[in-house]
């Protein structure tokens, strides 16, 4: 019910011709430039998605993107196209990155940007944030001590809160390392099965092979997203710090032939980064840097600390449509304090 009052409140934003006043006023306002932030591709409807984003906006490479918002204005524009420039980045590259988003950006001759995590992609392992849900799902036991306390896996209130201890010791780990022993114990004593269920594999990382298909379409570009998605804030050792930062890139662009000159910050709130983090980024040689926080950029932004909007394939193309002009993220607080619909809608 919230998720289709949320809708008809975008359909009245659309058809009432807010949206399309709002894309106008965005783009007479002088520059702009709006990144989206998906993760996974499959499960919604990206494609309805990308053909309202194709038809109202100038879509680009994200790197394409930042040099024109950040060019000299004694630079001509060479585009004779006034839409508001916009990207489609996918944070983590997974599996479904490469089936869905990938044949849709062929298809529709669309391009997108992949920020790429390359030691899970050597690795091929889980990503440590799936886990929780994974693990305890998968459990070969019933049961499990944490302390002194037994919690019961088959009971669906007991089964959320032992995903969310996994997901609470993962998430603030000092080190990858003491990350990787959470996940093995975690991993024994659940008794979690080796094997991979059919429908884990979207949720895996791309492979090499994948990424060097995608890069030579022409369609995909790609940025850095640390070597293994540690939450930076939370690492203990700076040394760590800078050589997740500066070792992704290097990794990258040695597997790529070509300059990688953009980053994501993992989770990316300001809690998430920290300082440190920001100046390991510029001291790695990276041009830009994007976080989760919302915001259009413009070439008054921060280079290292760039806003994007909230991209998800579950949502209705109504809501992304308002929610690229500007007009749902502004309004959002007025609908959840009236009807309890926010931006999860």
């Amino acid at each position: 019910m919230r998720k289709q009052v949320g809708v008809l409140v975008a359909a009245l934003l659309y058809y009432s011709g807010l949206v399309q006043f709002a894309r106008w006023r965005m783009r007479v306002a002088g520059k702009h430039l709006v990144i989206l932030n998906y993760h996974q591709a499959s499960g919604g409807d990206l494609e309805r998605h990308m053909l309202y984003l194709k038809r109202h906006y100038r879509m680009l490479h994200l790197e394409d993107a930042l040099n024109e918002l950040y060019a000299s204005p004694d630079i001509p524009t060479i585009s004779v196209d006034r839409r508001t420039p916009l990207v489609l980045t996918f944070d983590d590259g997974y599996h479904d990155n490469y089936t869905h988003a990938f044949a849709l950006a062929c298809k529709l001759q669309v391009p997108i940007t992949i920020f790429l995590i390359p030691g899970y992609i050597e690795s091929g392992d889980y990503f440590w944030w799936e886990e929780g849900k994974r693990l305890v799902n998968r459990a070969g036991v019933d049961a499990v001590m944490m302390g002194e306390r037994r919690y019961h896996l088959q009971v669906p209130e007991e089964r959320t809160q032992f995903s969310q201890i996994i997901d609470i010791c993962l998430r603030y780990a000092s080190s990858v390392s003491e990350r990787n022993a959470t996940l093995a114990l975690f991993r024994n004593l659940l008794a979690v099965p080796e094997t991979m269920a059919p429908e884990e594999r979207s949720r895996q990382p791309l492979t090499w092979a994948e990424v060097q298909e995608m890069q030579a379409s022409g369609w995909v570009s790609f940025g850095a997203h640390t070597l293994h998605h540690p939450i930076l804030a939370y690492l203990s050792n700076h040394s760590e710090l800078q050589h997740e930062v500066a070792e992704c890139r290097r990794m990258l662009e040695a597997r790529l032939q070509c300059s990688v000159r953009t980053f994501a910050y993992p989770v990316g709130r300001q809690q998430h980064i920290g300082v440190e983090a920001v100046k390991a980024v510029r001291e790695a040689g990276y041009n830009w840097a994007v976080t989760t926080m919302h915001g259009v950029n413009t070439p008054a932004s921060d280079p290292h600390n760039l806003g994007r909007v909230l991209g998800d394939v579950s949502r209705h193309w109504l809501v992304m449509a308002a929610e690229t002009a500007g007009i749902w993220h502004v309004f959002a607080p007025f609908w959840k304090a009236i009807i309890g619909v926010g931006e999860s809608a």
